[in-house]
């Protein structure tokens, strides 16, 4: 199977959603495949800005689930980044917030609060369902495991 491309994901979902405020998705998406681990694998890849105020729209962030956590990326416009790993043990809850236009996500972890703002809101119930499932299912198997320990 060929490995899903970052890059042409965060494209394709931001053709798909063309009302989801997002810019400088390459920028933003090499931040995350600089940071994958060799035996990860793309599974969704999404855009926002990450922020929890609609009108800052210069927080441009790419988010991917991968088969091991999920990640933001975003590039600063000078130098460095910001890169923030969130995995299924530390994912607490998901929240959805449509609005007439965008709508937010907010995802709550044992250590921070994360807002992701500015989506396009027919791309929320995609996002949450990918989301949802995939950590509810990890976090299933983490419980198995314990168990059998």
């Amino acid at each position: 199977m060929e490995k899903k491309s970052v890059i042409k994901e965060v494209k394709e979902f931001k053709s798909k959603y063309g009302m989801t405020i997002a810019w400088r998705l390459k920028k933003n998406a090499k931040v995350i495949e600089k940071h994958l681990n060799p035996d990860e694998e793309v599974l969704y890849v999404f855009a926002a800005q990450k922020n929890n105020n609609c009108f800052d729209i210069f927080s441009t962030a790419v988010v991917a689930l991968t088969n091991k956590r999920l990640v933001i990326g975003r590039k600063r416009v000078v130098f460095g980044y910001f890169f923030s790993s969130i995995t299924p043990d530390l994912f607490n809850d998901l929240k959805v917030l449509s609005g007439i236009i965008w709508g937010k996500i907010h995802i709550d972890t044992v250590k921070e609060f994360v807002t992701l703002s500015n989506i396009d809101k027919k791309a929320l119930p995609e996002i949450e369902t990918k989301i949802s499932s995939y950590m509810m299912d990890e976090k299933s198997k983490l419980l198995e495991n314990i168990d059998q320990k």
